[in-house]
């Protein structure tokens, strides 16, 4: 790994010159006869695609990290939570408010095209470079899993957006249009299935190597991907490969999941590389961005007790205790943290999520601050990929072999085996995955594709001015937190409209500087 990191010093320098402005129909690119005279070493060549891994996450905390959060803030998982500051950022965007002019996500669009164009020199350039063959092959591999990396984070936030496919100069790109969902999944596939074909095994890559996408990590993407369009049979292949290649276990524990000792651990099929160094920012910034303001965090991304009740109810003290932290808590893991504040006047809940928090013994001695702190942000872990796998086995009918996958990951907490069939099989993994991967970047999107009983989108019941989330937090609710607490209204998503926020909007800025050709989504 250490490899990984001194190549990322210098592609961040070589990779930057090639994405300099704010807007991807706008950016200047690397002059052609500086890539013809690029790309003529083997450490140039990594040089360039370790800056396709930077733009994942690492551009700076503002442009991925934050909106990551965002999307949580969107669900029924977490509130905006900060109660002490302007709320302008994410209220519109977290409380569904009809509004195009929305930074976070702007940013986002704007990053992810940069990674893409990142992405898009290596596979254009790499071919023509003086290499070994199979290394050749990977890092195309490489780079063609992070442009679709690129493209998976954008259909699940936008739905089809432009296909930028190459190295193109800024006019040629003006009147681009947006390709449907359909053909950006497409397009999607196709890039992990050549990257599948190129990227080693796990098990396979050196040490100093460790982080880079596998041959695993693109199977386990392609199947979500099929599962979101709910191709069960495609996405069916690719679990149970990914399962019998025994590259993948779960740890024994679940509270070793989310820490810095467990970084790329034997669960881990993907996850963003962090590090604290003194003079470099590459560590994470979840951790300062959603801490509690009483222990130098920013308290973005409060959890709700809508969620602790999930854990309660489920009799699932083990998950609940490594997931969230509530004001006066002892913090599990953290001989350190007795009787924790959280302040409930500046915090709508009074709660943080555990799985970012960093013991106060493992922190760094300087720079506690955004950017460097050494926990790696998991982005697929092996849990998800035996949920997939029962979702996929229960909606094909073979629900023996769903409840075993679903009974794996219970089985770690020691919950009891569930024995249902059919659609009440269908629900408790849909509760096992907002319970095992909460705050992994998974609710909002599971919440929008999966349909309830009665024919409407999950999310489409939980929002709105009949919603059950919103009903539980303006009727039900007695949690002396959020009740008393409305510096952040406790009407969140009440108004959602299900005919336009199932996806959100393309940031405004983006269609007027396009002239138009880049459509808005619709009701916006």
């Amino acid at each position: 790994m250490k490899k990984i990191y001194k190549l990322l010093f210098t592609a961040a320098i070589v990779a930057s010159s090639a994405t300099s402005c704010s807007d991807f129909l706008d950016q200047p690119i690397l002059g052609k006869e500086n890539l013809d005279t690029y790309f003529q070493t083997e450490e140039e060549c990594l040089k360039q695609v370790t800056g396709c891994y930077q733009s994942l996450f690492s551009d700076g905390w503002w442009q991925i990290q934050a909106p990551y959060v965002g999307f949580e803030m969107s669900s029924d998982d977490l509130w905006m939570g900060n109660t002490n500051q302007s709320q302008a950022d994410w209220y519109d965007m977290s409380h569904y408010m009809n509004s195009k002019k929305n930074g976070p996500l702007s940013n986002f669009w704007q990053y992810r095209y940069k990674g893409i164009l990142r992405s898009n020199v290596v596979i254009e350039r790499t071919p023509g470079a003086p290499l070994e063959e199979s290394l050749r092959n990977r890092i195309i591999g490489e780079a063609k899993f992070t442009r679709a990396f690129h493209y998976f984070d954008l259909a699940k936030n936008f739905g089809g957006v432009p296909l930028v496919t190459g190295l193109l100069m800024p006019n040629e790109l003006v009147g681009i249009t947006r390709a449907s969902l359909e053909d950006t999944y497409a397009f999607i596939e196709q890039d992990l299935k050549d990257a599948i074909a190129s990227l080693p095994l796990k098990s396979e890559y050196s040490t100093s190597d460790l982080g880079r996408a596998t041959k695993g990590a693109a199977m386990g993407y392609l199947a979500k991907i099929y599962l979101y369009q709910e191709k069960y049979k495609e996405a069916e292949t690719y679990l149970d490969s990914i399962v019998a290649s025994k590259e993948y276990e779960l740890l024994p524990e679940f509270k070793d999941v989310w820490t810095i000792a467990s970084n790329n651990s034997i669960e881990s099929l993907f996850e963003i590389q962090y590090k604290y160094e003194q003079g470099y920012y590459i560590g994470n910034s979840f951790t300062i961005f959603t801490g509690s303001r009483n222990d130098s965090g920013w308290s973005w991304g409060q959890p709700t007790s809508d969620l602790e009740n999930a854990y309660i109810n489920a009799g699932d003290t083990e998950r609940l205790k490594w997931t969230i932290i509530k004001h006066g808590d002892d913090v599990a893991g953290d001989p350190d943290a007795k009787n924790y504040e959280i302040k409930p006047s500046e915090h709508k809940s009074a709660r943080i999520i555990r799985k970012y928090y960093v013991p106060k013994a493992e922190r760094p001695e300087k720079d506690y601050n955004t950017d460097k702190i050494p926990l790696n942000y998991r982005l697929m872990r092996y849990a998800d990929i035996l949920l997939m796998q029962a979702e996929v086995k229960n909606a094909l009918g073979k629900d023996a072999e769903a409840r075993e996958a679903l009974n794996q990951v219970r089985g770690r907490v020691n919950l009891p085996e569930v024995t249902a069939s059919g659609d009440e099989l269908r629900q408790a993994i849909r509760l096992e995955r907002r319970l095992e991967l909460a705050y992994e970047n998974q609710r909002l999107y599971d919440i929008r594709r999966w349909t309830d009983t009665n024919g409407k989108k999950v999310i489409c019941n939980l929002f709105g001015k009949n919603g059950s989330f919103v009903i539980y937090n303006t009727v039900t609710s007695t949690d002396p937190y959020e009740t008393t607490n409305q510096g952040e209204r406790s009407d969140k998503g009440i108004n959602f409209q299900e005919d336009r926020d199932l996806v959100f909007p393309i940031p405004e800025n983006e269609v007027t500087r396009s002239n138009g050709s880049i459509a808005q989504n619709p009701n916006f």
